[in-house]
């Protein structure tokens, strides 16, 4: 199978850990008989340095032309005091609305080895599996009018929502369900807000489609305290652009690190963009002890979300696993009696557990 795979390394830690990234893919390119093309373009302060705006249509063009995007990280101090319109940041939220991706799929799973550096107790955490998805490119952050007005002491931020926006999030929510425990958690405000009550509404007659998936409702409030104090609780959550940006955020920390953890902004097809959650973190950019283990999992998402290469998806993870089981990390993780290595030495060392796996695809003729 042959894929066209367009890479943003951005700023930071991107250009190394999506490096590592592409050393993975290759090899498992090699393994299952996939042929993966790579090609890179400038997004963020990268692109603010070569071409003066942080994403250019060349770039945007490229990215639809892709069969799937890998994206590393964005932003930087050096780019704090430009206008808002043209931050690095600005890259990003454009280039999500360009390619239509309005569903965000954060999965929060730990891995054994970190649940002790998790802020909540051991036995709260260890059997949480929860996968967010968050609508994208409406509400409040893209609401028209965003102003000021009287001298700047009056300010106007608008949440805004079609019932189409809706009602593709839920849709897209549901199919997950379903093929995960088929438990769908939807958090609105729908004692306050219009825009949650049509939420709810929609949500409501999704349901009738999905009889095999038990639905629950919750306030946003109340959401936030469930995270903590019963994860289990959750299969998929579903929720609009602002809720979901806090509460995935919420629910990120609760694994023990930022830095094991990928994301996806996805669209109706098969297509979409895949992300380590982390920041791109320019204290230790260039100095080789990045971790890259959230945007090898990135592309393991991306294998099994947009190409449907469940297989090869589940190879990279059981690699990560082992590595991680075994005591090597980078110096971001607290794991108890590790080993700290670099990024590139880590990489090698999940190659290396690649390749003594010996895929059940390595010999068949793909």
């Amino acid at each position: 199978m042959e894929k066209q795979i367009v890479c943003l390394p951005g700023d930071g830690i991107g250009p190394e850990i999506m490096q590592s990234a592409k050393r993975i893919l290759t090899t498992i390119g090699e393994y299952f008989h996939h042929q993966f093309t790579f090609n890179e373009y400038a997004i963020g302060g990268d692109s603010i340095e070569r071409f003066g705006i942080p994403l250019t249509d060349e770039t945007v063009e490229a990215c639809k032309r892709a069969d799937a995007v890998l994206l590393g990280a964005v932003g930087g101090p050096q780019w704090d005091t430009l206008p808002a319109d043209i931050r690095p940041e600005k890259g990003l939220l454009k280039i999500r609305k360009d390619l239509m991706l309005f569903a965000n799929l954060r999965p929060i799973k730990g891995f054994s080895p970190l649940l002790h550096a998790s802020p909540l107790k051991e036995e709260i955490i260890k059997d949480s599996d929860i996968l967010i998805v968050r609508e994208l490119t409406s509400g409040l952050y893209f609401g028209k009018p965003s102003e000021r007005r009287d001298g700047g002491n009056v300010v106007v931020d608008t949440l805004y929502y079609e019932r189409h926006e809706i009602e593709r999030i839920v849709e897209k929510a549901f199919q997950f369900a379903q093929m995960r425990r088929k438990h769908l958690t939807s958090v609105d405000k729908a004692n306050v807000l219009e825009s949650s009550k049509l939420w709810r509404e929609i949500v409501n007659e999704k349901r009738n489609e999905y009889p095999d998936v038990k639905v629950d409702h919750l306030y946003v409030d109340a959401a936030s305290m469930k995270l903590i104090t019963n994860p289990s609780q959750f299969d998929v959550i579903v929720t609009e652009n602002m809720f979901g940006d806090i509460l995935s955020d919420e629910a990120s920390v609760l694994t023990g690190s930022l830095g094991l953890l990928p994301s996806a902004s996805v669209r109706s097809d098969s297509f979409g963009l895949y992300e380590p959650i982390h920041g791109s973190a320019p204290d230790i950019a260039g100095k080789g002890v990045a971790n890259p283990i959230g945007m090898i999992l990135s592309a393991a998402f991306m294998l099994r979300s947009s190409f449907q290469m469940e297989e090869e998806a589940q190879v990279i993870e059981e690699a990560v696993n082992e590595t991680l089981l075994q005591g090597y990390h980078t110096p971001d993780l607290p794991l108890e009696n590790g080993i700290t290595v670099g990024t590139e030495q880590l990489t090698n060392i999940i190659l290396g557990k690649l390749r003594a796996a010996k895929p059940i695809g390595y010999s068949r003729n793909v």
